[in-house]
């Protein structure tokens, strides 16, 4: 043993097809490994067990990665400081061998536990499955946003690892692409995963906690005038937009209906001339009665016998099933919601081709686009707002106006008056039918009016 370790010695050392060391007193020493490679080690013992620790590969020529003597020899007096302050019992005391295997277990199983944590597309299939579907009947939509807006920046990126600069900056692309509602309705779903994934112990905390919805609220007033409505049930026919979608948006604006609820409209929700939205498609979770007028009813027989035609369904028998069925014939759903708007959207601003299908553009370098449906920008629940709107122009009341909408009952009266209203919203709907086709057809009808109908009584 060699009393002290210099440079030429080791540089001197020579791979003999096994391992061996050269080491000096107290523990320093370096290793030669049968591929030529040269490693510093510190050997010492702890509680009777002899330790091991190698502190770092000699540097030359073949290994210039690696560390020189000097800095080997700090390396060693550093490590064996901590095994003499162990043995005298002090606090700073460590065994650097044992620390080592310590740290590398840890980075093992944080590794391990890395690899085990979820993805933002794990937390979004574990949220909608747990939570979504079990509690909200709008879990379709939460799937929507966080499928289309959330999953293709975020899915491979583990959960923990998404901060609140990281929800800022998503909310803030989706407002520079001219969407500012579905900025809010995005961070809303965020906002609700993240808690949920807090409460199941996935997160330790939400990173949207303290963000607040980057866009401001605008409630929309947006009704469609009567020359609007004229406008509209013509261009409708000539539009680029489905059967089905255009008897939906018909007969949304002839009942007052929720768009979703319209096109999930089912043969097994009507009895003769009413309609029974069920609780489970309701917004407010209220079963509710919808009184069909002839047109509305035209509308539906008119889309079942569409239906009885495409699937080859006998005239004389009795269809079962979605009055606006998806076009794929596999699969057994309404068409989707959000069918309806992008056609509306997409024929309110049609992009125009040239003979061979390339887009045209305007003078000022955008997609040139015409107007199919040749009115102001709405969307389908607009049209809700506007039977409303003119069922208030006609004297109706707000009571029998709320009834007709679904709209829940507030304060005391939602616990004291049960009454359902069904002769009123009968009545209501029956005379803005009539109202509806003199707008249509350019004629004055014979609408009764609230008042004038409480004369008659």
């Amino acid at each position: 043993m060699p009393d002290v370790l210099d440079d030429m010695t080791i540089r001197n050392l020579k791979a003999t097809g096994k391992e061996y060391t050269k080491r000096e007193k107290g523990g320093f020493g370096i290793r030669v490994l049968p591929s030529g490679r040269k490693v510093f080690f510190y050997l010492y013992r702890v509680d009777g067990v002899r330790r091991f620790l190698n502190l770092g590969e000699y540097k030359d020529k073949q290994h210039p990665n690696g560390i020189t003597l000097e800095q080997a020899r700090k390396a060693f007096n550093i490590e064996q400081g901590k095994v003499a302050a162990l043995k005298a019992g002090r606090s700073e005391g460590v065994d650097p061998a044992r620390a080592k295997q310590e740290a590398a277990e840890k980075r093992i199983a944080d590794g391990e536990e890395r690899r085990k944590a979820f993805t933002v597309e794990d937390l979004v299939k574990e949220y909608i499955e747990k939570h979504s579907m079990k509690f909200k009947r709008s879990w379709k939509e939460d799937e929507r946003i966080l499928k289309r807006e959330v999953v293709p920046l975020w899915g491979k990126r583990k959960a923990k690892d998404i901060v609140k600069r990281d929800i800022i900056l998503l909310l803030e692309k989706i407002i520079e692409r001219g969407a500012s509602g579905m900025s809010n309705n995005t961070f809303q779903v965020i906002r609700k995963m993240l808690n949920f994934a807090v409460e199941r112990d996935i997160l330790p905390y939400s990173p949207a906690a303290g963000v607040k919805a980057l866009a401001p609220k605008v409630a929309r007033e947006r009704v469609l005038s009567a020359d609007e409505i004229k406008t509209l049930w013509r261009t409708l026919d000539n539009a680029a937009i489905s059967d089905e979608i255009r008897g939906a948006l018909k007969l949304m604006l002839l009942t007052a209906q929720r768009p979703g609820e319209v096109i999930g409209i089912h043969t097994s929700e009507i009895n003769e001339n009413w309609w029974t939205i069920p609780s489970e498609r309701a917004k407010n979770g209220k079963a509710h009665r919808v009184f069909l007028s002839p047109s509305a009813k035209e509308i539906i027989v008119q889309s079942i016998e569409r239906v009885k035609d495409i699937r080859e369904i006998p005239a004389e028998d009795k269809y079962e099933g979605y009055i606006f069925p998806c076009p794929h014939r596999d699969k057994i759903q309404s068409i989707d919601s959000h069918a309806v708007a992008i056609a509306v959207h997409r024929n309110l601003d049609w992009p125009l081709l040239d003979k061979k299908g390339k887009p045209l553009y305007g003078k000022d370098g955008k997609p040139a686009t015409e107007n199919r449906l040749d009115i102001e920008h709405f969307t389908p629940h607009d049209l809700r707002r506007t039977a409303a709107t003119f069922m208030a122009q006609s004297g109706e009341m707000d009571e029998v106006i709320d009834a007709v909408l679904n709209h829940a009952k507030q304060g005391v009266i939602k616990v004291y008056n049960l009454y359902r209203y069904d002769k009123e919203k009968q009545q209501a709907l029956e005379a803005w039918e009539r109202k509806l086709l003199s707008i249509i057809s350019g004629k004055e009808s014979n609408v009764i009016s609230i008042r004038a109908r409480k004369k008659t009584v």
